[in-house]
């Protein structure tokens, strides 16, 4: 399927290769700092991202290093965010007009191929707010700012530098060209990835600096004093240091939200895999399909025969529900955690872990 280029300056600022198509109001509840006793408030929103880039100048610096440009003055820079839009219990994290462009920038520490329609849902919401609605009922041609989605990812799960994901990949039943396309434009910002744009930007190179020391010192300590360690850590080595000083207290809590939540999702990703590979090849053996033992690909799963698969479902799904409650617990969740996400009781547990 034939795409159209994307933005020429994100193109020539990350692209060397052949002809490829693709080259900030905080309004947390934050419990106090107080020494070593921070925890996160499991209601708070914001990302330490977010609230990095609500700074204009950091923001501008950003939009140049990304587009190719050399803006000076922030107050070119239209910030637009819609502070009552939350998509998916994150809030969006900014977006501003510049140059008569329109720019959604989001950052995630997990992947997530839904973004094209999230954006979709967010940009709707945006040019609602733009346009005056009674001009659409005129003669005169209504202009709009143009559309640039971009994700700054430093998840662990994928490696390119650069990635983009399309509205049309969610169509069902897609004949020929969408009628609705968009597309979303991922930058991995990890450490060690897309260096010129790193070299742009110094608040993205210390961000990301940042965001490897807390999971260097998660690796060795638990989150709460990874996540101190790395604050102390960075002031003391002039990352962020400015910005650290003056929102620790604040960066600390989020911080502690965050990668607490990309653990948690994480582990739910690798439970909800265990369960469906394990319930799938179960099914498929007691079918009788080899094909669907040796895939546990859907056809062979509905191919096999019916008295089979209605006599081991239920085995195969309570040993795959099994194995998640002994994947959850060598994890080191705790059971009263277990039972929350499985249904069953504290004491029933316990005796399944004993088998």
């Amino acid at each position: 399927m034939a795409r159209r280029k994307h933005n020429a300056a994100v193109k020539r600022k990350l692209i060397a290769k052949g002809n490829n198509n693709v080259k900030m109001d905080r309004n947390a509840d934050l419990k106090s700092y107080a020494g070593k006793e921070i925890r996160a408030n499991r209601k708070y929103k914001d990302t330490v991202f977010r609230m990095l880039f609500s700074d204009r100048e950091n923001l501008l610096s950003l939009y140049n290093a990304v587009n190719g440009s050399n803006y000076e003055n922030s107050d070119a820079l239209e910030i637009v965010t819609l502070e009552n839009a939350v998509y998916m219990g994150m809030k969006n994290d900014l977006a501003f007009i510049v140059d008569m462009g329109l720019f959604l920038y989001e950052h995630q520490s997990t992947y997530n191929p839904n973004m094209p329609l999230r954006d979709l849902f967010y940009i709707s919401g945006e040019y609602q707010k733009l346009v005056n609605h009674k001009s659409l009922y005129s003669s005169a041609l209504q202009k709009i700012p143009a559309p640039n989605f971009i994700v700054f990812y430093n998840g662990t799960e994928r490696e390119e530098d650069y990635w983009i994901n399309y509205l049309s990949e969610s169509y069902e039943n897609l004949s020929g060209e969408p009628n609705l396309e968009l597309k979303v434009l991922t930058l991995n910002i990890n450490e060690g990835h897309n260096r010129e744009l790193m070299e742009q930007c110094q608040s993205l190179r210390e961000y990301a600096q940042y965001a490897a020391k807390v999971r260097e010192y998660a690796r060795e300590s638990d989150l709460d004093t990874a996540v101190e360690q790395a604050v102390d850590d960075c002031i003391q080595n002039g990352v962020l240091a400015e910005f650290l000083r003056k929102h620790k207290s604040e960066v600390i809590a989020m911080s502690i939200f965050e990668y607490d939540k990309e653990e948690e999702e994480r582990k739910l990703r690798e439970a909800e895999y265990e369960a469906g590979y394990n319930s799938g090849k179960q099914d498929g053996y007691n079918s009788g399909k080899q094909d669907g033992y040796n895939s546990g690909k859907q056809d062979g799963y509905n191919s096999g025969k019916q008295d089979g698969y209605n006599s081991g479902k239920q085995d195969g799904f309570t040993e795959g529900k099994c194995e998640i409650i002994h994947l959850m617990f060598d994890a080191g969740e705790s059971l009263e955690k277990i039972a929350q996400y499985t249904g069953y009781k504290v004491e029933e547990l316990k005796n399944l872990l004993k088998k």
